[in-house]
Formats: C-alpha cells, sequence, structure tokens
C-alpha cells in the first residue's frame, strides 16, 4: 500500500485548504483512514479519522466544526477540508491507513503511511 498526501501550502489564518491522499496497492474500501499532524518540535498527533463507508468520523476537539475528513472510495482517495484555519494548525499533515473496521486516534493503530505534505499557517 502506498499513500500519497498532497495539497498542503501557505495560508492565511482564517483561510481553508484541502489535502488529498491518494491510495495505491490495496483494497482501499476496506481501509479505515486517518489524518495526523506533526509541528516542529511536538509529537505527531491525531487530526481526523474515517471508516470504510465514510459513515462514521472521529475529530480532535481542537478542529472540530473546522475541518471535515471525507474519502471517494471509487477514486481511493481520502481528503482533509480544513477552514477557518489558525496558526497552530501550521503541521506537516500525515495520511494513514489500516486494514481493520473500526476508527481509531492510536498513531500505532495505522499500517501504512504517506510522506506528508507541509501546511504553513501565517497570522
Amino acid at each position: 500500500v502506498q499513500l500519497q498526501a498532497s495539497g498542503g501550502g501557505l495560508v492565511q489564518a482564517g483561510d481553508s485548504l484541502g489535502l488529498s491522499c491518494a491510495y495505491s496497492g490495496g483494497t482501499f474500501s476496506s481501509h479505515v483512514m486517518g489524518w495526523f499532524r506533526q509541528a516542529p518540535g511536538k509529537e505527531r498527533e491525531f487530526v481526523a479519522a474515517i471508516g470504510w463507508s465514510g459513515a462514521m468520523t472521529w475529530y480532535t476537539d481542537s478542529v472540530k466544526g473546522r475541518f471535515t475528513i471525507s474519502r471517494d472510495n471509487a477514486k481511493r482517495t481520502v481528503y482533509l477540508q480544513m477552514n477557518s484555519m489558525k496558526p497552530e494548525d501550521a503541521a506537516v499533515y500525515y495520511c494513514a491507513a489500516s486494514p481493520t473496521r473500526y476508527i481509531s486516534n492510536q498513531a500505532n493503530y495505522y499500517r501504512y503511511w504517506g510522506h506528508g505534505t507541509l501546511v504553513t499557517v501565517s497570522s
């Protein structure tokens, strides 16, 4: 399984940005997908996760109401739409996949990881 995240860039506080993660090499619809992020000097943290069908989602509290995770199983892609961005959202964002049924906010639950895409938010 390979994951390729894209869409990072520089935005101003209050702006929106959308990330994509293209999946290949396996059965996408049987993988739980997650987004994590890591800011300089900080540990990697959970952002959002989505179940197989997209019906089940989970967000960390700091992004609830601002970020939306979604997936298109036909396109084998997971998305993270980020609105009302804040300087504290700046980080390298990673997508992750797990060939399991249940979503999780734990990084060690996810077997496959992409290389990350950098998001910078200016105040």
